[in-house]
């Protein structure tokens, strides 16, 4: 289990990925901050796009990261956003979760560092699943 880094400081990387946000049409700059059972760290931001359907919000930004750097498990993801009031991911990247960690911890930060912690499955307890062959 990954020790290395606390809840504060996985709320202070989400805070600082949200700087390199590209939000030019929202203005929502998003950061999150993936860690994994290894104890490695992937961060994320979100990146729009003029035709808004591309858009790739800050925590699959992460997610995508880490699978790409070979890693599947993951302990915890830290959102955070330059509003008041927690971030709280959107259906479609609470989706992208749950297919890795159905009870992966969720640190809903707001503008402050200040968090409330959730669950995938709390958020999104109907979870699309692909049904598997036998012996999968």
């Amino acid at each position: 289990m990954a020790a290395a880094c606390s809840d504060a400081e996985l709320v202070g990387l989400a805070l600082a990925a949200r700087g390199n946000a590209y939000a030019p049409y929202s203005r929502y700059r998003v950061g999150a901050a993936l860690l994994t059972t290894g104890g490695r760290v992937f961060t994320g931001c979100n990146v729009e796009n003029g035709s808004y359907g591309l858009t790739v919000c800050a925590e699959r930004v992460a997610v995508f990261a880490a699978v790409a750097g070979g890693e599947r498990g993951f302990a915890a993801l830290a959102v955070a956003a330059d509003r008041e009031g927690y971030c709280r991911p959107c259906g479609a990247c609470l989706q992208v979760l749950s297919e890795f960690a159905p009870s992966l911890r969720l640190l809903l930060a707001d503008v402050r560092g200040d968090f409330e912690v959730k669950t995938v499955a709390e958020l999104l307890p109907g979870a699309f699943r692909f049904p598997r062959g036998e012996g999968e």
